[in-house]
């Protein structure tokens, strides 16, 4: 039986200490970290774990939200996990995911995540659209194709850099890395 963390934050630009702390007070023996949205499941750490896990892991979150935003992708992850044999604890809502009730209870949980995560889309939609009828939002400024991209780019075609360090050099999301490409 192995202890599983499961850390998440939505953006690159969140910290992941609290949870990270959380993980070390439990005595994890492996954590699985990322910052990518929690809207659907395809997410690269989420996956590694779900492969490696074992009948009689447990997994560890602080909260059911750092699994998923959806509440049809928790009841799934739910699902699978308990269908694996692997147990989950979540820190925050205290449940036990292996009873009946406290899979009722989760359903609840996950249908809150669902709907707050619905209405902080639907409060930024607002946002952008008054910030646009008062000229305030132009959209995102667009990122530029500089000698440096086109140098990276350059080196990364002819094999000198691998595509994971060729990002990281330019900055960019693999999307726009990717979107940029075809600028050239």
């Amino acid at each position: 039986m192995s202890k599983i963390g499961y850390i998440r934050v939505s953006t690159l630009k969140q910290n992941t200490g609290r949870q990270e702390e959380l993980m070390k007070s439990i005595g994890v023996d492996k954590v699985y970290a990322e910052k990518i949205s929690g809207k659907n499941t395809d997410r690269p750490q989420f996956q590694k774990m779900l492969k490696e896990l074992k009948s009689g892991d447990v997994v560890y979150v602080e909260s059911f939200s750092r699994l998923s935003r959806s509440t049809m992708d928790l009841l799934a992850t739910v699902k699978r996990l308990n269908d694996m044999g692997v147990d989950l604890i979540s820190d925050k809502e205290k449940l036990d995911t292996t009873t009946p009730q406290g899979r009722f209870v989760l359903t609840v949980f996950a249908g809150l995540s669902e709907l707050e995560r619905e209405n902080t889309l639907q409060r930024q939609r607002e946002g952008i659209a008054i910030a646009k009828l008062q000229g305030k939002y132009k959209g995102r400024k667009p990122i530029d194709v500089t000698d440096e991209f086109v140098s990276i780019v350059n080196d990364w075609k002819m094999g000198n850099l691998k595509l994971s360090e060729a990002i990281k050099l330019s900055k960019m999301s693999k999307s726009t890395f990717m979107r940029k490409i075809k600028m050239i």
